[in-house]
This record gives structure tokens, sequence and C-alpha cells, in this order.
């Protein structure tokens, strides 16, 4: 049987990508350092909403590689109860929406994008079904 782990993502500032991870509701679970050959190249950081089983990986590299935000990248898409609930609650930390709560069709679930610190894109959609 295999089973979906984790996805990992490179960040830039550690502190700012956990406090917006945080933001959204995710738990930080643990970091682990990556040690070759006696030289420290990176610090990875574990998230995971609250008693869910898959994790977030965040990379912070500190070989001196650099990267950039990839063409190919979409999106985390993350279910909440309230969109507007948790909006108001993101915005009090300095995380806005992209633009409004929108419907992809009609009759489809509320949705808006935030991007966190480094830029990546997340889906926060709207289970209430409102």
């Amino acid at each position: 049987m295999t089973t979906f782990l984790h996805t990992m993502l490179r960040v830039t500032d550690p502190a700012k990508s956990r406090a917006f991870y945080e933001a959204l509701g995710m738990e930080f679970r643990r970091e682990s350092d990556i040690v070759r050959d006696g030289n420290h190249e990176a610090t990875l950081y574990f998230f995971a909403f609250p008693g869910e089983d898959v994790e977030l990986e965040l990379t912070y590299n500190t070989d001196g590689r650099s990267y950039e935000l990839g063409t190919a990248y979409g999106h985390i898409a993350a279910g909440v109860d309230d969109l507007a609930e948790t909006l108001a609650a993101l915005e009090q930390e300095g995380i806005r929406p992209e633009r409004e709560p929108y419907r992809v069709r009609e009759g489809g679930s509320l949705l808006c994008f935030v991007q966190d610190p480094d830029g990546y894109r997340i889906e926060l959609i709207d289970r209430s079904g409102a």
C-alpha cells in the first residue's frame, strides 16, 4: 500500500514561513537538520493540520544554493470551515487574499488565494457550503 506523506517547499525565511503556516491553522511538528560530510546543508521544518498525518515540509537551504519559484508550481489547497472568519483572522496577521473570494462556477465552493512569504500560492476553500 502506498500513502501520501508530504509536500516540500523551499523557503527563504523560516520564522516568517512558520508564522504564516501557523496563522493558517497548521501546527509545527518537528525540525531536522541535513548535514553531509560535516557540512550543514539545510533545515527541514514539518507542519500539518491538527489530526492529519499528511505534512508540509519547508526546507531552508544553508549551503549557499539559491532557487526561484518555478513556473510549473500551482498551489496548495486547504479546506476551511468559514472562509470569511479565516480571512479575518489572517488579516490580523497581515495576510491578505490576492482578490476577493469567488466561485469558479455557479454553485461551486467559495474560494480565494493567499501567498506565503516566498510567494507560494495557497488556495483556501470554504467547506461550510455557503
